[in-house]
């Protein structure tokens, strides 16, 4: 089969073998795959997947089941799924815990840009406590993540505090719901958020370390969740302590297959129903044959695009 793997550090269309199930999993035809920061990671040799995964890219995809194993799932089921890798192919092996209903109403390209960002928001928000009233900051607001988060903490009922690098940035992150707007390289989002976060959602890392908890409010929540901005800074723990403040960096890919799936199911549960009556909605920005994933990379590394890129299997 047709499948993207990393090859001297550019993503590369090989042919592999296809994938045999394991006992509870299915084997999906993939048609639409999402891409990742965590692709690119990987792709740099910075993010191998863990032992025994795949080797192919792709954290998030939808399809059709081909074959359901052992599972009570039927062949042809329109399904999306999570991912620990292998989703830049035509098919993928997938345990049946890590799949996902397709949403009504809903194209397999749509699907396979939600997965990954509704399980990693999702599960961090709840990580953080976050709750009606509470602001909420994101970097990144016009990003996947971004995107997503924005209409998720509205939905609770939260303000919502965004950064972005542009005016065009910015006004997107505005439609989606965000009520204060923040332009990185003008402001200081520390200064405009002293002490008023209850929650921040952090794609960046070290670089912001320090500003992030300058910004916190008393037993506010920094959750890291990327490392764009390196992997090694200077925390305060003075301030930290002050603020009876917390820090939880975390990430999906590497839980093992009872968390994933708990995770899973509660995001259908919780968030899928947001989905439907649309109070959450895709942000689905480009797609691109799979053969083009090298071009989808350096999109996503230029900031060209805002929300989503997805590879269209054929």
């Amino acid at each position: 089969m047709t499948a993207i793997l990393a090859q001297d550090k550019t993503p590369t269309l090989c042919t592999v073998p296809r994938p045999e199930i394991a006992d509870g999993e299915v084997l999906v035809k993939v048609k639409a795959v999402g891409v990742n920061r965590g692709d690119l990671l990987q792709v740099a040799g910075h993010y191998p997947p863990p032992p025994e995964v795949s080797e192919v890219l792709g954290l998030e995809c939808a399809g059709f089941i081909e074959d359901p194993g052992t599972t009570s799932r039927a062949k042809g089921e329109e399904v999306a799924c999570l991912l620990a890798g292998g989703g830049y192919a035509e098919f993928v092996a997938v345990p049946e815990g890590q799949l996902f209903p397709v949403p009504a109403g809903w194209s397999m390209t749509e699907a396979a840009a939600i997965v990954e960002v509704a399980a990693t928001v999702h599960s961090n928000m709840q990580l953080a406590g976050l709750k009606a009233g509470d602001t909420l900051l994101i970097h990144g607001g016009a990003g996947g993540i971004g995107t997503f988060a924005i209409q998720y903490a509205k939905a609770l009922g939260c303000t919502v505090a965004v950064t972005a690098g542009s005016a065009e940035k910015l006004d997107v992150c505005r439609q989606l719901g965000a009520d204060i707007l923040i332009n990185y390289r003008e402001e200081d989002f520390a200064e405009v958020m002293k002490n008023k976060c209850n929650v921040i959602l952090d794609i960046i890392g070290a670089k912001y370390l320090d500003q992030n908890v300058r910004a916190l409010a008393m037993d506010g929540h920094l959750i890291i969740i990327g490392m764009q901005g390196g992997v090694k800074g200077e925390l305060n723990i003075g301030r930290l302590l002050t603020k009876r403040a917390s820090i939880s960096a975390t990430a999906l890919r590497a839980r093992d297959l009872a968390d994933k799936a708990r995770i899973v199911a509660d995001t259908v549960h919780t968030v899928w129903p947001m989905l439907a009556d649309g109070r959450i909605n895709h942000h689905l920005s480009t797609e691109l044959p799979l053969a083009e994933a090298a071009k989808a990379h350096q999109m996503l590394k230029e900031g060209a695009v805002t929300g989503k890129i997805v590879l269209v299997v054929a």
